[in-house]
């Protein structure tokens, strides 16, 4: 057992000799162990030495080992072993009941005592792991969503994140309009060791050789350049392969030499970073085409992440569209509608070219069409279907759409005007008001 995996142990005995003959008895066997005469001052020493488990005496002057027990919080601390020379059978199951992870009584048998608590510290070890895991995955849900789903492609993307997040090497992440790029590189930096340092997203096909220097490096004696502000954090150079090739030569000498030169700067200023880029284009293809330059990639690429498409993840298409559509329901403040057949079969038949962004989209529309009292899924993924009646002039538009959904609130609410005002979210009065402007005919919608 190494000594940064050694458990570790508070032991709290009023009795100097016992707590002696515990402390021999656990450093022989590798523990990293503490004593203390009282259970007093027990809460001190699990902030500063935060131990794999307690073993406690039962009866102390002042607070006892039950008292101590009674006093833990369950779902942090770690487990208690109870120890007594007055032991009885009330007393252990009581101590059980409460939450004690055992009961051993003096004088104790060396072997049973280092088995129970090596289980004990076992199983609070699992714990922490598990509770760590479940908060890393719950951070995992603020990728937009982008990573829900139960498809190999998605659990083995989770795990890739999870266990590069700490290394700090550069990775490229690849994947079509729509995939979560940026969400995956900024779940890489939350992840991380560094997860409060600064996150600076850069959109490469913006970046203009004229301006980089002054913007991106600074001016001495000037406003500091973007570059600096992100100087121990995480660098996302999204869309690299459409970044000016002038550009990328200066990317690739500040990530070489870790350092920039503002602008008239007599010297230059260290800079540490780690570099995380996206693309939505072939990098092979893009280094041929002379688009990208090769050197640059292979300081971006030392891992790679391909994210899969909504095609590829079809199994996944119902749950991403329920969350999505609960999402929104509650933002709204409706009910989730149903997913029909219908809608089920127009999910499955479209080729969702802007993938999981696309669907997030189409689940917005049809809780605004719900909202209206109206609406399905097959309606909300033809955004085209009226693109040949679009109004000349943005007036004119903003009447139409707002004649169309008067209308069917109208007849959603079979002509109640109070509730279909509710529906629209607007008063009674403004309704009326804008049947009137907009030559809305009641009785014709009815």
């Amino acid at each position: 057992m190494t000594k940064n995996k050694a458990f570790r142990i508070l032991v709290i005995d009023d009795d100097k000799s016992m707590r002696q003959s515990l402390l021999e008895l656990l450093e022989v066997a590798g523990w990293q162990a503490v004593a203390i005469s009282r259970a007093s001052m027990a809460e001190n020493h699990m902030a500063d030495f935060q131990p794999d488990v307690i073993l406690s005496d039962v009866r102390m002057p002042g607070m006892s080992g039950l008292d101590l027990l009674a006093s833990l919080d369950r779902s942090t601390a770690a487990p208690l072993v109870l120890i007594s020379a007055h032991g009885d059978i009330p007393t252990a199951v009581k101590a059980i009941q409460d939450g004690a992870y055992g009961f051993v009584e003096k004088p104790y048998e060396p072997r049973r005592l280092l088995t129970i608590l090596k289980h004990a510290a076992e199983q609070n070890r699992m714990r922490q792991t598990n509770t760590r895991l479940k908060e890393r995955l719950f951070k995992l849900s603020g990728l937009d969503r982008v990573l829900l789903g139960q498809t190999d492609q998605v659990v083995h993307l989770r795990q890739d994140i999870l266990d590069l997040a700490d290394i700090g090497i550069t990775v490229l992440i690849e994947g079509e309009t729509g995939t979560g790029k940026e969400l995956v590189a900024r779940a890489l930096h939350d992840l991380g060791t560094d997860a409060g340092s600064p996150f600076l997203a850069l959109n490469c096909a913006a970046l203009s050789p004229d301006t980089f220097e002054a913007e991106m490096l600074g001016v001495a004696g000037g406003p500091d350049g973007r570059l600096l502000a992100a100087s121990g954090g995480t660098l996302f150079l999204d869309e690299i392969c459409s970044c000016p090739i002038v550009v990328q030569a200066k990317l690739l000498r500040v990530i070489e030499d870790k350092q920039i030169f503002p602008v008239n700067a007599q010297r230059p200023v260290p800079i540490s970073f780690r570099v995380i880029s996206a693309t939505n284009e072939d990098v092979e293809l893009a280094v041929k085409e002379g688009r990208m330059r090769q050197d640059l990639l292979f300081r971006l690429n030392t891992m790679m992440l391909r994210l899969p498409t909504l095609r590829q993840r079809r199994d996944d298409l119902v749950l991403l569209a329920t969350h999505f559509l609960e999402e929104f329901a509650r933002i709204y403040e409706i009910a989730v509608p149903d997913i029909s057949q219908d809608d089920l079969a127009a999910l499955l038949a479209h080729d969702w070219p802007g993938n999981v962004r696309e669907l997030r989209s189409v689940c917005e529309r049809r809780i605004l069409s719900a909202r209206r009292g109206g609406g399905s899924m097959t309606q909300a993924i033809r955004t085209d279907q009226h693109l040949d009646n679009i109004p000349d002039t943005l007036r004119e538009a903003v009447a139409a759409f707002e004649r169309e959904l008067i209308g069917k609130a109208i007849t959603a609410h079979e002509g109640r005007m109070d509730a279909a005002a509710e529906a629209l979210g607007i008063g009674r009065r403004t309704l009326n008001e804008k049947i009137v402007k907009l030559g809305l005919d009641k009785g014709a919608l009815l």
